[in-house]
């Protein structure tokens, strides 16, 4: 399966990437997620238990089923005052 991962936020300015195609065996977002963090490096940033994620412009959680072609966003929590 192909998926297009973008990051945003300080997340984008830590990996500097905007955006990345992966390919693997993913079921759900979180298969990606872990697929991330194996790469190692500045990826870890994404092992945060407060990450957010969003699949196809849709909030979403980390158990969200994936399909062909799915666009997946990963972002860190907003905090406001």
């Amino acid at each position: 399966m192909k998926v297009k991962v973008m990051y945003f936020a300080r997340y984008r300015e830590l990996l500097g990437l905007d955006s990345e195609r992966l390919e693997g065996s993913f079921a759900v977002l979180d298969d990606v997620r872990q697929a991330l963090v194996a790469k190692g490096g500045d990826y870890a940033v994404l092992a945060e238990q407060n990450l957010m994620c969003a699949r196809n412009e849709e909030l979403c959680k980390l158990d969200e089923a994936l399909e062909e072609g799915d666009e997946i966003a990963f972002f860190p929590p907003v905090t406001g005052g």
